[in-house]
């Protein structure tokens, strides 16, 4: 057999694109998947330069002045994964990033490997950013601390809730932070450069310093690792790629746009605040956060200064949904493929694969009530899952080159081949230095998700295996066959019960469990009177029991081997009112559970709604 299930991909056929269709006012726009998808990429220049200047102060003043290099090689990533990932989404439109590059050029063991590491990444920055924006909000409103863990989880089911609504709606509700925050950073860096000292230093007074002793060389290691920390800016770069299908016709144009304006933006608000913390002479202080000190270098400790801060505790809080845009589609393909249930493959009527976003939604509350909203406790995770999905996409793209071999590819294949190694190595620098402070559980994660992926899809393999999917079945044979109806009393439902058993089967008969001889007899009469043409059977039972008499009768029919298929039908109201549903009896959820867990019949609930 060539291929497991089939019903995840021709259940729900792909959308034509077509720029007129309906489906297309529920996807995205260029600038629409800017504000939906560069979430997550615009809030790490919150925390990425400050992750530099914190590795870089273990060797003093001498140290910080390495930033602006430091930040420069970054950046030069930054260009090179922008283009490749450009090339990415030419060349694999249905989305899906480094998990299709690796599909389609490294084979399935390492395509699964950089979807695992995508799970991963993504999941971690949905509860990276919630509690990082609760922390900068709890560090602004002390009296919130306490409560932090439920501010992570209100700010996760807001998130949720709109992006349940479709991803355009989700564009169309977080453009204006994204937007306030980009413009308020590009105004720190350009009114930053017009001044020859800081306006104002009151944010970081009275603050211990985190600077170290004077130093007077800096060794490879720590500009490795400084420039592995400050990596971190980058996650959320490939969230573009992965979401191809979101946006609108031409989708690939609008996305590769998308890309470039998220790396240029990106490019430029981390070398321009690299610039001011080198112009500034700033270095890092206890309790208060780089890019505040920037800002009050720049714009002073006023409304200018608040403004930052407020942005950057709404983008922050907003930057999750980066992963609401990227990882239900991951999981559609990857559903598509038969390595996850393919119930991550349907999509709502707004385009919305709302299983993959109440999956990340769930998983990502379960992280937040274990680390107790604490956003360190997650942040030394937070760069390793995507540094793989990285070097893999890198990789699987120098493949791409030399099997294709357009004009330019070996110019294309190098460029590739080097990022391929700037993360290869940001992602081993990363591991080896947090191995104990949590990277263990990342490595442990991964190959448990692979193992998942494949155990799903050796059961859809066997599943078609059972149903001979891809063969030409065998000639059509008649089957005898028996209807089971469980009765209680004669009512209009009991008629309608027998009518539909009628037309499935050859043979039906009307079974009534007896506790009591009294009802029993009383229920013998009646049906007697009424004369439907369908035998009664009574079956004995002392310890007032419903399903597992029934189950056994079934079972006792089976065994006879007289039929080739026994079906029970079960008839049961269906109430118009949710509050009606108190009202019920459940005996036909009770007989349908017995069955089920029991016997090999085919069991079918008839509901009359009333």
């Amino acid at each position: 057999m060539s291929s497991p299930l089939a019903p995840a991909v021709t259940a729900e056929p792909e959308p034509p694109d077509t720029g007129g269709s309906a489906a297309d006012r529920y996807r995205l726009t260029a600038l629409g998947g800017l504000a939906a998808l560069s979430l997550d990429a615009m809030a790490s220049v919150a925390y990425g330069p400050e992750s530099v200047v914190l590795v870089l102060a273990a060797a003093g003043a001498y140290g910080l002045g390495f930033t602006l290099p430091v930040t420069a090689a970054i950046a030069v990533l930054l260009a090179v994964l922008v283009a490749s990932y450009r090339q990415v989404i030419a060349a694999f439109p249905d989305g899906g990033g480094s998990y299709a590059v690796a599909k389609a050029h490294l084979g399935r063991r390492t395509a699964l490997t950089a979807a695992a590491s995508l799970v991963v990444d993504y999941v971690l920055n949905v509860a990276v950013s919630v509690t990082a924006g609760v922390a900068a909000l709890t560090s602004a409103v002390p009296g919130l601390y306490e409560d932090r863990v439920w501010l992570c989880l209100g700010v996760l089911a807001l998130v949720t809730a709109v992006n349940l609504r479709g991803i355009a709606e989700s564009a169309r509700w977080f453009m204006a932070p994204t937007a306030v925050f980009v413009l308020s950073i590009l105004a720190i860096v350009v009114v930053g450069l017009f001044r020859d000292a800081p306006v104002s230093t009151a944010a970081a007074d009275g603050h211990a310093s985190a600077l170290a002793g004077d130093a007077t060389a800096v060794g490879a290691l720590l500009l490795l690792k400084a420039f592995a920390a400050g990596c971190s800016a980058l996650t959320g770069v490939e969230a573009v790629a992965n979401a191809v299908p979101s946006f609108r016709a031409p989708g690939v144009k609008r996305a590769q746009h998308t890309e470039v304006a998220l790396g240029a933006l990106l490019g430029v608000m981390l070398i321009g605040l690299a610039v001011l913390i080198g112009r500034f002479h700033l270095q890092p202080v206890e309790g208060v956060t780089v890019l505040a000190q920037l800002a009050d270098a720049s714009l002073g400790h006023g409304a200018g200064f608040y403004l930052v801060q407020f942005a950057t505790v709404v983008l922050l809080g907003l930057a999750a949904n980066t992963s609401f845009g990227g990882l239900p589609v991951l999981l559609h393909l990857l559903a598509r493929d038969h390595h996850l249930p393919h119930v991550f493959a349907l999509r709502a009527d707004r385009q919305v694969h709302r299983h993959g976003v109440l999956f990340l939604a769930a998983v990502s509350a379960l992280l937040l009530v274990g680390s107790g909203g604490d956003v360190n406790s997650l942040v030394p995770l937070f760069a390793i899952g995507v540094f793989v999905g990285f070097t893999v996409c890198q990789v699987g793209m120098v493949r791409h080159w030399y099997l294709h071999r357009p004009a330019h590819w070996k110019a294309k294949a190098a460029l590739n081949g080097f990022g391929a190694l700037l993360t290869g190595t940001a992602a081993l620098v990363v591991t080896g230095t947090r191995f104990t402070e949590g990277a263990w559980g990342i490595c442990l994660a991964l190959p448990l998700l692979v193992l998942l992926f494949e155990a799903v899809h050796r059961g859809y393999a066997r599943i078609g295996e059972r149903l001979e999917l891809g063969r030409v079945p065998g000639p059509l044979t008649p089957q005898r066959s028996l209807v089971v109806v469980p009765v209680t009393a004669i009512t209009r439902l009991t008629r309608d019960g027998l009518s539909a058993a009628l037309s499935l089967g050859d043979e039906v008969i009307a079974v009534t469990v007896v506790h009591e001889p009294d009802e029993a007899e009383a229920l013998r009469r009646d049906w007697e009177l009424w004369r439907p043409g369908v035998p009664l059977i009574e079956i004995p039972d002392a310890h007032r029991r419903l399903g597992p008499p029934i189950a056994a009768f079934v079972n006792d029919l089976a065994a006879e081997h007289a039929y080739d298929r026994l079906t029970v039908l079960i008839p049961e109201v269906e109430p118009v009112r949710p509050w009606q549903r108190a009202l019920q009896n459940r005996r036909g959820a009770v007989i349908d559970r017995a069955l089920r867990r029991h016997t090999d019949a085919v069991v079918c609930r008839l509901r009359m709604r009333m």
